[in-house]
């Protein structure tokens, strides 16, 4: 690897300030922009990521998937992706494949292949989808055995930053 490679891809990802430290001390998220830079400073012109949001909170989700984004729409770079959630691979990825035991059910445009149906038939799970007040793609909205009604009583839940 050439050293401004390295540098480049450093840049790309915000991470030059992280390049003296061990991975051990790294965030969730710094940690996920800096295995983006190892494989970039390989200059490679495609990118896979297996789960690259798992264990992160929701900001540094949002992070990553906008730096992939970024990625590909400014350097060309083909970026494939396994995300477990819905809402955010329909929010984030132009061509979607969902799967269920190893085979393709559905592929094409997220508001094409996110539907209730499809998250019935692939998650066995009764859902809503509508659009997102944000973006316009699907959001999928779950609805399991409890809270689809008015609450009865308070649950309290709280929630780290």
């Amino acid at each position: 690897m050439h050293d401004l490679a390295v540098q480049r891809a450093l840049e790309t990802t915000s991470t030059l300030e992280l390049a003296e430290r061990n991975v051990d001390e790294l965030s969730g998220g710094q940690r996920q922009r800096v295995w983006i830079a190892m494989a970039l400073a390989q200059e490679t012109e495609v990118l896979l990521l297996d789960e690259p949001t798992t264990y992160l909170d929701l900001a540094h989700q949002v992070e990553v998937l906008d730096l992939v984004t970024d990625l590909n729409r400014s350097r060309g770079t083909t970026v494939a992706i396994v995300l477990h959630d819905l809402n955010l691979a329909a929010r984030y990825a132009d061509h979607v494949i969902a799967m269920k035991t190893g085979a393709i059910v559905a592929e094409g445009p997220a508001i094409e292949v996110v539907t209730e149906d499809l998250v019935r038939d692939v998650f066995g799970l009764e859902s809503r989808v509508v659009p997102d007040p944000i973006s316009g793609t699907p959001l999928v909205l779950p609805i399991g055995r409890h809270r689809t009604a008015a609450p009865s009583t308070s649950i309290e839940l709280e929630f780290a930053s």
